[in-house]
């Protein structure tokens, strides 16, 4: 090991370069250069951390040992959701987004391209196409941005300051897209109706002059598909109001996508597209709109096109390029950011993969599986599904009538290998004492009759 640099990891860590560092700036030592800082704002003593790891062998060891405690959803089977899913990940999406020139590529340039800008062009085309809009961004870095963006984008557009959102949305997205939109775009909430989709009455009489976007998801948090969107864009549009439509693509092969019912932006999530959990993402946000100059102009993302060259070949590259953050620099809308273009690439291989038959497949075979699993969850004593409406993946199940809280059950179904449904008691106090559950292609007949059975089990005790 150099001399010059006793820390394999961290650069400019030896004694003789530092020195060098320290003569070239005029400093006798590292504390006179930090004098500039004031005495009250510096730490006194000496940090509570561990002696460092100096070897690589060693570090390894030491992390496989802290992974070790994990019980990941290959060991055990997962009806968690909630934003985050287990689906199946095709063997062709790690192998694809593993090559060097999409794993390590930045930004970039058409001239140093190696078929990035091309990759995502085609993931951009077929989110289009699935979602029956014209235009799709390089993703943003989760559907929550998305969302957030959409927003600003509505209030842009209509030169008005208010949203309408529901109030049974994932409340981290809800407190992320309050705080995207804070301090000059205000939010205000619809209340569900019984069936746990949104009160249209009540929505109606929410709708106001200042009010720039209507926005729902559909499916929604709770797994509910919301059956009066078009209804919902009229009275939008009448209001003089966007319709944005959070959606997720793992449900346009069986759903009407968006823009069928009159959503005006449509955005999302596409974890469910060939990402892998990864702790909770892989993440990536899409947004998409109609070809229409007062949208793209809006979009803040960026928009790869295709246009013929000087050679008679097809070359790929931005759209728009000084919308972007890229030229207007702190004068954008918002900042461009490149933490995501690796998942769009591994969703369009995905959807690539798939093609039309295949999402057809995939969403209709998660409609019938969650129908399906939350029948015979409904015939165990105690236990109902709280709402009357047709739902995707997801739906919410009430043990309130069963004597045990979902803490309880939860507890008990790990100990049998098994993780429950999310608890949505702490976020939604009207909601008490019930779990929301996912299902995916990767849940066999046999995984949902072992949760069937272990609650009956659990609840009988």
């Amino acid at each position: 090991m150099s001399k010059l640099n006793s820390h394999p990891y961290i650069p400019n860590f030896g004694a003789e370069i530092q020195a060098e560092m320290l003569r070239e700036i005029g400093a006798t030592s590292v504390d006179e250069f930090f004098e500039c800082i004031p005495d009250e704002l510096r730490f006194k003593g000496k940090l509570d951390l561990p002696e460092p790891i100096l070897s690589e062998a060693a570090l390894k060891r030491h992390i496989e040992k802290i992974a070790a405690k994990n019980t990941s959803a290959n060991e055990a089977i997962s009806f968690l959701g909630g934003g985050c899913w287990n689906h199946y990940v095709p063997a062709s999406c790690d192998e694809i987004n593993s090559r060097s020139e999409f794993l390590t590529a930045y930004a970039g340039d058409p001239y140093e391209d190696h078929g990035r800008f091309q990759a995502l062009f085609e993931y951009e085309s077929m989110m289009a196409e699935l979602l029956e809009m014209d235009v799709c961004n390089v993703p943003t870095y989760d559907g929550t941005q998305a969302a957030g963006t959409a927003l600003r984008m509505a209030a842009r557009i209509t030169g008005r300051n208010r949203v309408l959102v529901p109030a049974l949305m994932n409340p981290d997205r809800m407190k992320a897209i309050k705080t995207y939109l804070s301090p000059d775009i205000s939010v205000d909430t619809i209340e569900a109706a019984n069936d746990l989709t949104l009160d249209t009455a009540r929505l109606k009489n929410k709708l106001t002059s200042d009010t720039a976007a209507l926005f729902i998801e559909n499916p929604a948090f709770l797994g509910v598909i919301e059956t009066r969107g078009g209804e919902m864009a009229r009275a939008a549009r009448e209001n003089g109001s966007l319709f944005v439509v959070c959606c997720d693509p793992s449900s346009l092969g069986a759903l009407t996508p968006p823009s069928g019912y009159g959503a005006d932006i449509a955005c999302g999530e596409i974890q469910p597209l060939g990402i892998h959990m990864h702790y909770g993402g892989g993440r990536g946000g899409f947004i998409a709109t109609r070809d229409e100059e007062q949208y793209v102009q809006e979009f803040p993302s960026r928009l790869f096109g295709i246009a013929p060259t000087t050679h008679g070949e097809w070359g790929f590259g931005d759209v728009a390029w000084e919308r972007t953050s890229f030229a207007k620099r702190e004068n954008a809308k918002e900042f461009v950011g490149t933490a995501a273009a690796l998942w769009g690439i591994t969703a369009g291989v995905y959807l690539a993969t798939m093609g039309p038959s295949g999402m057809a497949e995939l969403g209709t075979g998660l409609m019938r599986r969650a129908r399906h699993l939350a029948n015979k969850l409904a015939a165990l004593p105690g236990v109902r599904i709280p709402t009357t409406a047709p739902f995707f993946k997801e739906f919410p199940v009430c043990f309130r009538d069963t004597g045990k809280s979902v803490e309880a059950i939860n507890k008990a179904l790990l100990v049998r290998g098994i993780f429950g449904g999310h608890d949505l008691s702490p976020d939604y106090p009207n909601v008490q004492n019930t779990a929301l559950y996912a299902v995916s292609e990767t849940h066999t007949q046999a995984d949902m009759d072992a949760l069937v059975r272990a609650l009956a089990e659990i609840l009988k005790a």
